[in-house]
């Protein structure tokens, strides 16, 4: 190779925001030899970074970033300090995207199935041959008139790409385009529509709030917008006037919990009632505000001293906290995960919306702001299209094709939802996934994409920050293995099948095709094309800025009366006789791994759970007045058996929990997904019971209790904190009341 060649390919990296449009026509040579550099291009200097604008794609919140680049390697994301929901921050996964980038488990080029089905056994083959073999696949059942039994499942995708997606779909001919996570806030959207009409998460203003009522919402973790909404805690406690106040309602401390002043462990699966109590207490307390009184007769059977015992929370814990909830402006009240994964957990999100309108906390600042809709129009989550439906027309031999991008069903639902079973009936898979993980195991083809920092793209963030934000992705380096955008991919396998749906995919490219979408926007949006000479000069700034953002929207909403019929008067149902399977079990996200997601990067294995620095693994949490009482000590291996299954890990001593709940993180216990995942830890939803809310489709994950033996091998549990014992040193000074008063007067 010689050395000009060799410049040229490593040289890109400083080209400025047309970087990607260059990208696009570069390639990688086979073989390519380390050679000194000596003399770089005249628009590099060795040493020197340059940033990119981008956005972060490890969650579904869409914070903009800013990528260092340096020689032609992306060195390091911060935050983008312009961008209005990341606002100069980003979290340890959105960091942890350059070991996504340059892991060395990646998918480096397409792959054909030559062993069996869900064994990883792959070959390596062309692009020119895997683009050849889908498109007659797709070929061939449009021909034979059924085009309708290919499936498309992908990841929660935003903005063009899914705009591309749909129209490639449609022109085909299926309606089966489906978006699914574990974490898809499908019960939050759905309280939101049928409660309130708004068919977005709303802008939940922490940030202006002087009393946050939260229910189970890890907002600091793991829950919506983290970086966004962490910021907003900030400010609430620390910016001008009076310090916000923070009640966390939750079975299991959480991080946000260990943040908040105070902490109301109700029992689980009872906090909808609980909330509904609040509200109640509100409005015959006269704390009250608006239309209260048209919610008098609702609520009038969740009075304070009935549902006290049954949330396990006292009679005069109720009163406090409906009082300062009512009596604090502004106020606000949040829903998130732990309420959201109960069976009922559309009601409990539902009971929050009612609080907050009986508060008079919607449609002000400092409470519930409803959010503008995304302006391509082209994402609405559709109810209908539920990870149970998918299984029942692949286990009824309905699809003929499945293609899966992004997303792994397969590690995230239950075994008893029998999907891989269902999966592997399907007559082709293919997937467009960066890694082996284990629904990709499943394929008979890969297609493997590129990772955001090589790909076009751009995202329009939910929840958003009440104003219309759009991010633009653009790609940092050259592609480091032999992959391509997904973009490309559907062009290119337009063009295979032919006919309708090349007419319909006419773009030579995903990057051309995204900037001819940038300017039909700028085009009939006058906000965009306000104080700019023209389409050219406002792309330009909007790839040096991260995007575009518009000013503020006020919105208006309320919460209807057939609200109350979603409304439970029961708690939530756990699986399994509570003399068999004494313990509640709460499976949680963690800030590492998400949803599973993050187990493949060794940054996130390597950083300690901030609430009992476990490192490479995983742990069951359960109260020491419980352990004592089983007998166990910390460290000890102990098997966690539900009805539908059984997992070991060890235990991790945790006053931050009831004493009749255990916790474990989701996240480990892969059979694929690389080395720094395959192996290690145990996976909870395994032994899960497969309930699916039948109008959203959310699963429960809330829903089972289990029984604890004591184990006899296993995972030793690692972690990063030291002894809670002083071994007589002194290290914790005390003093008592009167002594710090007298201290405190001798210093004066």
């Amino acid at each position: 190779m010689k050395r000009r060649d060799f410049l040229k390919f490593i040289g890109v990296g400083g080209v400025g925001t047309g970087l990607g449009f260059v990208l696009g026509k570069v390639s990688k040579p086979p073989g390519a030899k380390l050679i000194p550099y000596l003399i770089p291009p005249e628009d590099i200097v060795p040493g020197v970074a340059n940033w990119y604008a981008s956005a972060c794609t490890q969650c579904s919140a869409g914070c903009g970033v800013l990528v260092r680049v340096m020689e032609g390697r992306a060195k390091k994301i911060e935050g983008n300090p312009q961008h209005p929901v990341s606002k100069g921050k980003v979290c340890a996964r959105g960091q942890s995207s350059l070991q996504a980038l340059y892991n060395p488990d990646r998918i480096k080029k397409p792959l054909k199935r030559r062993g069996e089905r869900g064994s990883g056994d792959f070959t390596e083959i062309t692009w020119e041959e895997a683009i050849k073999t889908l498109s007659q696949n797709l070929t061939e059942l449009k021909s034979k008139g059924e085009a309708d039994k290919v499936h498309l499942v992908s990841s929660p995708v935003r903005g063009h790409l899914n705009t591309l997606i749909n129209n490639f779909m449609a022109a085909y001919g299926s309606p089966n385009y489906m978006q699914y996570e574990l974490f898809q806030n499908r019960n939050l959207l759905y309280a939101n529509q049928i409660s309130m009409g708004i068919n977005t998460i709303p802008y939940y203003n922490i940030e202006n709030t002087k009393y946050l009522l939260s229910f189970g919402a890890d907002f600091s973790s793991t829950w919506a917008s983290p970086v966004n909404y962490s910021n907003g805690y900030g400010q609430m406690r620390q910016g001008p006037g009076a310090r916000g106040k923070l009640v966390q309602v939750e079975p299991r401390l959480s991080l946000t919990g260990a943040n908040a002043d105070q902490w109301v462990p109700a029992k689980p699966g009872t906090e909808a009632l609980l909330a509904l109590s609040i509200a109640h207490t509100m409005i015959e307390k006269g704390y009250a505000k608006g239309d209260a009184g048209a919610w008098r007769g609702v609520l009038s059977k969740y009075r304070a001293k009935d549902i006290a015992p049954i949330c396990d929370v006292t009679e005069a814990r109720i009163e406090e906290i409906a009082k300062e909830f009512g009596q604090t402006r502004p106020s606000l009240a949040i829903g998130g995960d732990t309420l959201a994964s109960y069976e009922n957990g559309v009601s409990g999100l539902v009971a929050v919306n009612i609080l907050n309108q009986v508060a008079g906390n919607i449609g002000i600042s400092g409470g519930v702001i409803p959010n503008p809709e995304d302006f391509t129009g082209g994402r609405k989550l559709d109810f209908n299209k539920k990870i149970s439906t998918l299984a029942a027309n692949a286990a009824q031999s309905k699809i003929k094709t499945l293609l899966i991008y992004d997303v792994n069903p397969v590690f995230t639902t239950p075994v008893a939802a029998k999907l891989t079973e269902s999966l592997s009936k399907i007559p082709f898979i293919a997937s467009f996934s960066s890694f082996m993980d284990e629904t990709t195991a499943m394929a008979d083809l890969v297609l493997p994409s590129h990772t955001s920092l090589e790909d076009w793209g751009d995202d329009f963030p939910e929840p958003g920050v009440g104003a219309p934000v759009a991010t633009i992705i653009q790609p940092v380096v050259s592609p480091v293995f032999d992959t391509k955008g997904l973009g490309d991919i559907f062009i290119e396998l337009a063009k295979g099948i032919g006919g309708n749906v090349a007419a319909k995919i006419n773009a030579p490219s995903a990057a051309e095709y995204l900037k001819a979408s940038w300017k039909e926007l700028y085009s009939r949006n006058k906000e965009m094309s306000a104080k700019t000479l023209g389409f050219e000069e406002f792309w330009n700034k909007a790839l040096q800025n991260g995007g575009w953002w518009g000013a503020e929207r006020k919105r208006s909403a309320s919460v209807s009366a057939r609200a109350a019929e979603y409304l439970s008067s029961t708690p939530a149902k756990f699986e399994g006789e509570e003399n068999q399977y004494p313990f509640y079990m709460i499976p949680y996200a963690t800030a590492a791994y998400l949803d599973g997601r993050g187990a493949n990067i060794p940054w996130l294995q390597e950083l300690p759970d901030p609430m009992t620095s476990v490192v490479w693994g995983s742990w069951v949490e359960i109260n020491p007045k419980t352990a004592a009482s089983l007998g166990l000590k910390e460290g000890d291996l102990v098997n966690i058996e539900s009805p539908f299954g059984k997992i070991s890990a060890p235990v991790y001593l945790y006053p931050g929990i009831r004493p009749d709940t255990i916790g474990v993180p989701i996240g480990q216990g892969h059979n694929h997904y690389g080395r720094y995942a395959k192996g290690r830890g145990v996976n909870p939803i395994d032994i899960l019971p497969f309930k699916e809310n039948p109008k959203s489709g959310e699963i429960a994950l809330n829903s089972t209790r289990v029984r604890i033996t004591k184990g006899s091998s296993g995972e030793r549990l690692v972690k990063m904190e030291g002894s809670t014992k002083e071994l007589g040193r002194g290290i914790a000074q005390t003093v008592t009341i009167d002594e710090f008063k007298r201290m405190k007067k001798e210093v004066v």
